[in-house]
């Protein structure tokens, strides 16, 4: 009976110990990807997809870093997969808006480095100035929560509403307190914003959807947020804890190189400003 015992308190320890090593495997964070791995980033086509390919394409290999990029059309599925760990990295994003989205959606994904700022602007296919748009308007906004808000104080700036005091970012029209023109928001996707100015007095739209429905923000913008001192600078995300990954840091660097500066002011001519 005493060695039977003895045995089946070894196999129970053995078992016990099997079972916390499993468990601690489990709960252990993913490791750093080796050196010379691909680093898989998802991006919005316009203007990200197109800055990651020109580092892709012209300073990526002098850095002994090979990049993937994956394209996305809308605001979600980026940073569900990045947090899935489908994606290294990802790159459409401002802070305002990955932190709204870290709080509702539980995820612990960080903003590394801003590279660019799009500016939100105010487009139509009927009036041709902001003092034209009549009484009684329907204005498309973005639905989400970051940039509603900043929609509407792009609104507010410029004397079209006013908004309660302290609204700031996290704004939505239950905020606004004066409505001279008793505009009608009609808040949609922000990929489907551009599309809806066919059926709209006008919209506000994200500086990169703008872009992709051939839009010109800095000529034919009604109106344009101010560079100076805004918070919305699109960068560089990863999964908390992965921010000192050698690879997510060259990456990084690479993305504010002064060449990458250069590429964003040429290529998009004012319609995206490289982030200071």
């Amino acid at each position: 009976m005493k060695l039977r015992s003895l045995v089946g308190a070894i196999g129970l320890s053995l078992l016990l110990a099997a079972c916390g090593t499993s468990q601690s495997a489990t709960n252990s964070a993913s490791p750093e990807k080796p050196a010379d791995a691909v680093l898989k980033v998802g991006a919005s086509p316009v203007p990200h997809a197109e800055i990651l390919n020109f580092v892709k394409q012209n300073l990526a290999p002098a850095a002994g870093l090979k990049l993937e990029v994956v394209e996305f059309t809308d605001y979600v599925q980026p940073n569900v997969q990045l947090n899935e760990g489908q994606l290294d990295a990802n790159f459409f994003q401002h802070k305002p808006y990955l932190d709204d989205f870290n709080a509702s959606k539980g995820t612990k994904l960080s903003f590394v480095t801003p590279v660019h700022l799009e500016p939100l602007g105010l487009y139509s296919k009927k009036i041709t100035s902001v003092a034209a748009l009549p009484n009684g308007a329907t204005v498309a906004v973005p639905n989400d929560a970051t940039n509603l808000g900043r929609s509407l104080k792009l609104l507010a700036d410029n004397g079209i509403i006013t908004l309660k005091e302290g609204a700031g970012t996290a704004a939505t029209e239950r905020d606004v307190t004066g409505n001279p023109k008793k505009l009608e928001f009609k808040p949609l996707e922000a990929a489907q914003v551009p599309r809806a100015l066919d059926d709209v007095d006008a919209a506000v739209i994200n500086g990169n959807y703008a872009i992709e429905a051939g839009l010109k923000p800095a000529s034919q913008a009604l109106l344009l947020e101010k560079s100076e001192g805004n918070p919305y600078a699109n960068g560089l995300v990863v999964q908390a804890g992965h921010e000192k990954d050698p690879n997510i840091v060259t990456l990084g660097k690479l993305l504010q190189d002064p060449k990458v500066k250069e590429f964003i002011k040429t290529k998009y001519e004012g319609s995206v400003i490289p982030a200071e």
